[in-house]
């Protein structure tokens, strides 16, 4: 069984997914020093397992040419910030970055010292610290349920696994049942405004949604068609 030391879940706990034990250490000592505390895993199990006792504020990983890290498997695991370091190349930062960003990572650093990096990730916590008037981390309508923090979604008793698209259209939806949304305001909001996207590409991925919340994907009930101008969550 695996046992880990524990780590709380406010604001300011980092989770290291670093192999190198060097790289690590010296990491823990700069993020310490700075008043943030600290949990450094070696194993894609060891992440996942950390997160489910405790949600960190965010994920930094070691992130190498030559490694068989599932990013998309993480991200599908929790909503919170994750940084990869590019540690394995000294060129090609641009590609890293570009690839980074494709699997969902928030930020791809590449050679920066340890006192960069808690600057970045200073800047990172401070955009995503909670306001006083929090948006709430859990949503239902109907039988469906979404919880935040554990990126998780449940349909009546079954856990459906959605990617991280599905996921976040289905929280556009929750969190305004019953609103019409158009398919660009959709996208705006899905992949960001200025993103080079047809509006094709949205109806695939709801159509594959509606294939793991749907009582009758032919015959959807849920997320329904508003002909001529979008979609939306019926209740």
């Amino acid at each position: 069984m695996l046992t880990l030391p524990s780590m709380t879940g406010r604001q300011g706990a980092i989770l290291l997914f670093i192999k190198s034990d060097h790289l690590a250490l010296s990491l823990e000592r700069a993020f310490t020093t700075n008043g943030y505390q600290t949990m450094h895993v070696k194993t894609e199990d060891a992440v996942l397992t950390a997160m489910k006792k405790a949600v960190p504020s965010l994920l930094i990983i070691e992130r190498q040419p030559d490694s068989a890290v599932s990013l998309r498997q993480l991200r599908m695991a929790t909503t919170i910030p994750i940084v990869a370091l590019s540690t394995g190349k000294k060129s090609g930062a641009d590609d890293d970055s570009l690839d980074g960003y494709d699997e969902e990572i928030d930020l791809v650093v590449s050679n920066q010292t340890p006192r960069e990096l808690v600057a970045r990730v200073r800047a990172i916590l401070r955009r995503s610290a909670p306001s006083a008037e929090q948006a709430p981390r859990h949503y239902h309508a109907g039988n469906i349920r979404m919880d935040l923090d554990r990126h998780e979604v449940t349909v009546g008793k079954h856990t459906v696994e959605l990617t991280p698209k599905e996921f976040k259209i289905l929280l556009q939806f929750i969190e305004a049942p019953g609103r019409v949304f158009s398919r660009q305001e959709m996208l705006n909001r899905v992949w960001g405004e200025g993103y080079a996207l047809e509006e094709h590409a949205l109806d695939v991925h709801i159509h594959s949604l509606r294939q793991k919340i749907e009582i009758s994907p032919a015959e959807p009930g849920r997320i329904v068609t508003v002909r001529g101008v979008g979609y939306k969550l019926r209740v």
